[in-house]
């Protein structure tokens, strides 16, 4: 969860019991490069097989969760920005 402090653009941003220190954007930008690959990588490995397989309800589902997994990470930076 991101947690933002009144100290211009310091910002906590925990993944996954990993702590990363945000000081400005390029961090911010560095930090959403890793969680894309890491979203990639679960979900989006799935849609492909699902694409080579041509199996259109798995092609919905794994989507849907590509879809999710990306939403909900954008959330995750809201939430913790918000809850400050």
């Amino acid at each position: 969860m991101l947690k933002h402090q009144a100290l211009d653009t310091l910002a906590t941003l925990e993944i996954d019991m990993d702590t990363v220190e945000i000081n400005g954007r390029s961090d911010f930008a560095l930090w959403a490069i890793q969680r894309a690959r890491e979203i990639v990588m679960a979900e989006g490995s799935a849609l492909a097989l699902a694409a080579r397989d041509m199996d259109e309800e798995a092609l919905k589902e794994h989507g849907a969760a590509l879809g999710k997994a990306i939403a909900d990470a954008m959330l995750e930076v809201f939430d913790g920005l918000m809850s400050e």
